[in-house]
């Protein structure tokens, strides 16, 4: 699975995400991710709550609303500025901190990386978004694959320094994967783990 993904990804995501980035200069493609991002609020809040974390939850709402208006449907991002920082929660999150172990690592298809526990909050997290209640469902594909273009577009250097510089590019995705959701399960950077959390075997299994 993970090398049906990366063949879709090489031969045609890319090469579109290419054309793209050509067409947007980046200032419009962040545009474009902020969009997206600020949509995804009410699963954002949902799960700041289901964490206990009433503070981030106020900081989510004031966020959308800020965004909404002043940033013109969430297109631009003046609640940054405003000292209301970004910060990004999950079902499978969620899950993490109640202490539901990750599971297997999984591949899924199109989707990429995952485990047993973050696929299953994928389906929790679709529920909780508002757009599928009174949108078309043919409308929301084509603003995912958009979506997923626009975000392919923004990382077009890095996966190709990534597969470039990785001796086993399963391995480092899969590795990256894993530490990044540990991290934001524990709400700390990558970078800020200690070394001895960065390997757990249990969750390497392929």
């Amino acid at each position: 699975m993970f090398w049906f993904d990366d063949q879709v990804d090489r031969h045609a995501l890319e090469p579109v995400a290419r054309g793209w980035a050509w067409l947007a200069p980046t200032r419009v493609r962040t545009s474009v991710s902020n969009f997206f991002d600020n949509l995804r609020f009410p699963i954002v809040v949902t799960n700041d709550v289901l964490q206990g974390k009433l503070d981030e939850a106020g900081v989510e709402t004031g966020r959308f609303i800020v965004n909404t208006t002043a940033g013109i449907f969430g297109f631009f991002d003046p609640a940054s500025g405003w000292k209301l920082p970004r910060h990004d929660e999950d079902f499978g999150q969620t899950l993490g901190v109640w202490g539901v172990p990750a599971g297997p690592y999984l591949v899924l298809p199109f989707l990429g990386p995952s485990t047993v526990r973050d696929a299953a909050g994928l389906g929790v997290d679709t529920g909780l978004a508002v757009t599928p209640w009174f949108v078309d469902s043919w409308i929301l594909i084509a603003a995912r694959v958009g979506q997923s273009i626009n975000d392919r577009s923004l990382v077009i250097q890095e996966v190709r320094e990534a597969r470039r510089t990785a001796l086993d590019y399963y391995v480092f995705v899969r590795n990256a994967y894993l530490q990044r959701r540990r991290a934001q399960v524990s709400d700390r950077e990558p970078g800020a783990m200690e070394e001895e959390e960065l390997y757990h075997p249990e969750e390497l299994a392929p």
